[in-house]
C-alpha cells in the first residue's frame, strides 16, 4: 500500500486545498500502483511550524514561501505583458 507524505508549513494550505492535494497526489500515484490500490493509497500532509526547517543553513518559513509565490506571480504577469527581465 502506498504511503505518501507531503510536508508543508502550518497554514500554508486551506482545508479545501489540502483535500485537493490529497486527491491529486492519489491520482498521480494510481497509474504506477494500479487501480486496485487506489482505496489503500494513503496521503499524509504533515504541517511543520514556520521556521522549523532550514535551507542552505538558514531557517525557512511560511513568509519565505509567500514571497517566492509573489515573485513567481509577478514574473508570470511580466511575461504575459511581454516584459523581460
Amino acid at each position: 500500500m502506498p504511503l505518501i507524505t507531503v510536508k508543508m508549513f502550518e497554514g500554508e494550505l486551506t482545508e479545501s486545498q489540502a483535500k485537493e492535494l490529497i486527491h491529486r497526489v492519489t491520482e498521480a500515484v494510481v497509474p504506477f500502483v494500479g487501480e486496485k490500490l487506489r482505496e489503500n493509497t494513503w496521503v499524509m500532509i504533515e504541517e511543520i511550524a514556520s521556521g522549523s526547517w532550514g535551507i542552505g543553513g538558514r531557517a525557512f518559513g511560511l513568509q519565505d514561501v509567500r514571497r517566492i509565490q509573489a515573485e513567481v506571480t509577478n514574473n508570470n504577469k511580466d511575461t504575459k505583458r511581454g516584459d523581460h527581465k
